[in-house]
């Protein structure tokens, strides 16, 4: 694990963020993407030539992205009730009893946040009128790695806050078929209905409809890079929740922490993909060694040790810094996705944190409990965008309307200085709409 002295060089170095599609794609991808689109100069260039393609020619350009990018080829895009039913034989009844546990979890917690939400208020007429949108698309990704758990962290904050119809698209396996766990997390949630489709034909399909998908009113949840672009080309078209990057974690830790869990906290998330951004801020040289050789020991104890192996290599690594105060400065600055505090009176330490999608309080409150069952959604905002946005919630699929319903005696109060604002910029139409009520002679 490479380690790095001092937070300057920190910053130059692991802590340096990548804008969105600097990274190549692999070759494979490259090569499937220009079969499948023809000749574009990058893949911004061919996002677009999709969205437009679904956009003319419907579900015959759903069917034949996916089935050029997924390898999957079948006749129907959403997904039959009896196939969610039959999913339930095809996984361990353990698993469909852990989702339940999860998804009951995941209800709850944005059941309250919905009663914390921005709620509807009037003040002497004038007000905010709070409702949920009508019709939402979020996208599941995961077919090397399956994600059930991403199914309920997405539908049930939306189902939570009302919304009248939740719809997911995800991508189909070879067989055109998606994954029985995430039919069965779907169906757990509440879904009112799944589309095989994946990629930016999926958001394309969601933001301007086809023959089988409705259009919707927002596009959620994380994705690839095909996603990502796809979400910031149709947003204004269609509301979006955020653009997602591949994962991110600062584990913060002092000479107190124990460097096994240090690493089984970064390898957690180095395994989600070979982009995956794990790093150590701590003040202690001895810690930085000992958790790179627990880094290196537990490599070999986890299924997908090439991907962890790959994510360490390019973007891993370890900061020493010489205080906690600086660590924390430091981990602000950079606004991970996650951040674990690893350290003494870790409770106190978080009252510090500013920027971070979530922060994991202490050895008994892992980061990976967030990922599945401790409630708060594990869809947070990546890319340093934790400076501004935060974790997907009820929030996101609520929306407020301004209420303006007055009564005689108000306008009398308000309409004078109204007009003559309106009267000061030019605007008399303005200025005889209000004064027309208030009786004067115009």
């Amino acid at each position: 694990m490479k380690i790095v002295l001092g937070a300057e060089e920190g910053r130059r170095t692991l802590l340096r963020r990548r804008p969105p599609g600097e990274t190549p794609l692999p070759p494979e991808v490259w090569r499937r993407t220009l079969e499948a689109v023809g000749h574009v100069a990058n893949v911004e260039e061919a996002v677009r030539r999709i969205i437009r393609d679904v956009r003319e020619q419907g579900d015959a350009a759903v069917l034949r992205y996916t089935a050029a990018f997924d390898g999957a080829t079948y006749s129907t895009l959403r997904v039959g009730t009896d196939e969610i039913r039959a999913a339930y034989d095809h996984v361990d009844p353990d698993v469909v009893d852990a989702l339940r546990t999860a998804a009951e979890s995941i209800r709850s917690f944005h059941e309250e946040q919905r009663r914390h939400a921005q709620q509807s208020f009037q003040r002497d007429g004038v007000g905010v009128q709070v409702t949920p949108l009508a019709r939402v698309g979020l996208y599941v990704p995961g077919t090397a790695v399956v994600y059930p758990s991403s199914m309920l962290m997405t539908a049930l904050p939306a189902k939570a806050a009302g919304v009248a119809e939740v719809l997911v698209a995800s991508p189909p396996g070879p067989d055109g078929r998606v994954a029985p766990l995430k039919l069965v997390a779907a169906d757990l949630a509440g879904v009112d209905g799944v589309f095989r489709m994946s990629g930016a034909q999926a958001i394309a399909a969601f933001a301007y409809g086809t023959e089988s998908v409705p259009k919707v009113d927002k596009v959620c949840g994380p994705g690839n890079v095909f996603v990502t672009l796809a979400k910031r080309e149709v947003f204004g078209d269609v509301g979006i929740d955020a653009l997602y990057g591949p994962s991110e974690t600062i584990v913060i830790a002092d000479e107190s922490a124990d460097p096994a869990l240090c690493a089984a906290d970064l390898l957690a998330q180095a395994e989600h993909d070979e982009l995956a951004t794990p790093i150590l801020i701590t003040i202690s040289r001895e810690i930085a060694d000992r958790v790179g050789a627990e880094v290196e020991r537990q490599l070999k104890l986890i299924e997908r040790e090439a991907v962890a192996r790959a994510s360490f290599e390019a973007r891993g690594g370890a900061v020493v810094v010489d205080s906690l105060e600086e660590a924390l400065a430091l981990a602000n600055e950079f606004a991970p996705e996650h951040m674990c505090l690893l350290v003494r009176d870790a409770a106190s330490w978080a009252k510090q944190v500013r920027n971070a999608g979530g922060v994991f309080v202490g050895e008994d409150s892992p980061e990976s409990l967030g990922d599945y069952t401790a409630g708060p959604s594990h869809v947070m905002p990546t890319m340093g965008t934790a400076r501004f946005a935060s974790p997907l919630g009820v929030q996101d699929f609520l929306k407020a309307t301004s209420v303006v319903a007055v009564d005689a005696k108000k306008l009398r109060a308000l309409g004078p200085a109204a007009a003559r604002i309106a009267r000061a910029e030019g605007l008399t139409a303005h200025a005889r709409s209000i004064e027309l009520r208030l009786g004067e002679e115009l």
